[in-house]
C-alpha cells in the first residue's frame, strides 16, 4: 500500500554490517515492504563500523544499521566528526557474546558451567601472571567494548581499565582468531557461532549476563536528514517495523536462512539437519532481538553516556546524561510509523 502523503525522497541508500541483527532490513527488502511504502531502497554492505559511520555522517548513506553507542559519541563529538545522529527504531537489544579461543579455554579450564564472573577471574589471573592476551571488540563506541571491560572488571576493575583492546570489524573476528592474531573477542552473532563451529573458540558468556538490556543496534539517520525527510523516515521505519513483526511470528525460517546466506551473513553449514542446536538458537535470537517494543528509550542512551565516561574518559561528569540522551531518540517517528 502506498500512502497518500508525499515522501521527500524515495530512492534511499541503506547501510548495514553483515550481522544477524541487520535481518529486518534484508527481510523488508525481500518481502517488498519498502516498495509498498513508496521507497526504492538499495542495501549497501559496509566493510566496517567506521566506514559505515563516516558514510552516514557525510550523506553517502541515507540511513543505516548502527551501533547504539555511535549516537552518544556523535552527540558530543567523541567520534571526531560531531555530526549528530538520531534513531526512531531499535533493531536489537544487548545481543553480544564473548568468545575465547578453544585452546585457551582448555588451558584455563573454562567450560560451559562457568559463570561470567568465574571465566573473567580465570582470564584475569592468566593476564596477571604475565601471559600476553589479545582481546578484540568491534568499535570503540559499542556495547561490545563496554561489555568486555565490564566482564574483566568482575575480576579486576584496574585491569579492565588499563588493558589495551583491539578493534576489528565483525566479519574479521573469525579470521583473526584463526590466524592467532587475537585470543578472544566480543561480537554479535553469527560470528561467535561460526568460530565455534570451525573449532576455533567457545562462547564463554553473553552480554546479557554482564550489562543491562539496552539497545545494541538501531536504525540511524543524521539529525539534519531526519528534519529534511520526516515522512520518508516514517515510511522507512514502518517497513522495518513490519519486517520485525513478521520475523517474530514466522514459523518457517527457510527463506530467512537463505537470505542471510545470500547476503553473506551466515557463511557456515547449519540447518535442521546439521549443527541443529545452533540452527534453532539463531532462530530464537532473531525472534527475540527486541523484547517488548522497538521504540528507542532515552534511558538506554543515558547508560551509554555513563559507559563512555567510565571507559572512554571522553565525557564530562557535568553533562546531564538524560538530557543529552533525549536528543538521540525520535520517539514521535516511531509512534507515527507504528500507528499508520
Amino acid at each position: 500500500m502506498v500512502h497518500s502523503i508525499v515522501l521527500e525522497k524515495t530512492d534511499l541508500q541503506l547501510g548495514y554490517i553483515p550481522l544477524l541483527d541487520c535481518v529486518a532490513l534484508l527481510w523488508a527488502k525481500q518481502r517488498g515492504f519498502f516498495a509498498e511504502n513508496g521507497l526504492n531502497v538499495q542495501l549497501v554492505k559496509e566493510a566496517s563500523w567506521a566506514s559505515l559511520r563516516d558514510r552516514l555522517a557525510f550523506g553517502l548513506l541515507d540511513a543505516a544499521h548502527c551501533l547504539s553507542a555511535m549516537l552518544p559519541a556523535a552527540a558530543i563529538g567523541a567520534d571526531q566528526i560531531g555530526i549528530p545522529l538520531q534513531t526512531p527504531l531499535v533493531l536489537s537489544e544487548n545481543r553480544a557474546f564473548i568468545s575465547i579461543s578453544q585452546k585457551l579455554c582448555y588451558q584455563l579450564n573454562i567450560d560451559s558451567q562457568d559463570s561470567a564472573e568465574s571465566s573473567a577471574h580465570k582470564v584475569v589471573e592468566y593476564i596477571q601472571n604475565n601471559h600476553p592476551l589479545s582481546l578484540a571488540h568491534v568499535f570503540q563506541h559499542s556495547i561490545h567494548h563496554y561489555c568486555l571491560r565490564e566482564w574483566l572488571a568482575l575480576a579486576s576493575p584496574e585491569l579492565a581499565q588499563s588493558i589495551q583492546l583491539k578493534t576489528l570489524p565483525p566479519p574479521y573476528m573469525v579470521e583473526a582468531i584463526s590466524n592467532h592474531l587475537i585470543d578472544g573477542f566480543c561480537v554479535g552473532e553469527p560470528w561467535n557461532t561460526q568460530a565455534e563451529i570451525q573449532g576455533l573458540s567457545h562462547i564463554v558468556c553473553s552480554s546479557q549476563q554482564i550489562i543491562p538490556n539496552v539497545a545494541d543496534k538501531v536504525l540511524a539517520v543524521t539529525q539534519d536528514w531526519a528534519k529534511q525527510h520526516p515522512h520518508t523516515l516514517i515510511a522507512l521505519s514502518r517497513a522495518i517495523l513490519k519486517a520485525q513483526q513478521e520475523l517474530r511470528e514466522l514459523q518457517d525460517f527457510t527463506q530467512v536462512w537463505q537470505i542471510l546466506m545470500d547476503f553473506d551473513v551466515i557463511q557456515f553449514p547449519c540447518s535442521a539437519e546439521i549443527h541443529v542446536e545452533k540452527y534453532f538458537s539463531i532462530q530464537k535470537i532473531i525472534r527475540n532481538f527486541v523484547q517488548n517494543s522497538a521504540e528507542p528509550k532515552a534511558e538506554d542512551f543515558e547508560w551509554l553516556f555513563q559507559q563512555m565516561y567510565k571507559w572512554n574518559d571522553v565525557v564530562s561528569e557535568k553533562i546531564t546524561y538524560l538530557e543529552q540522551a533525549q536528543h538521540c531518540v525520535l520517539g514521535s517517528v516511531y509512534q507515527a510509523a507504528k500507528e499508520t
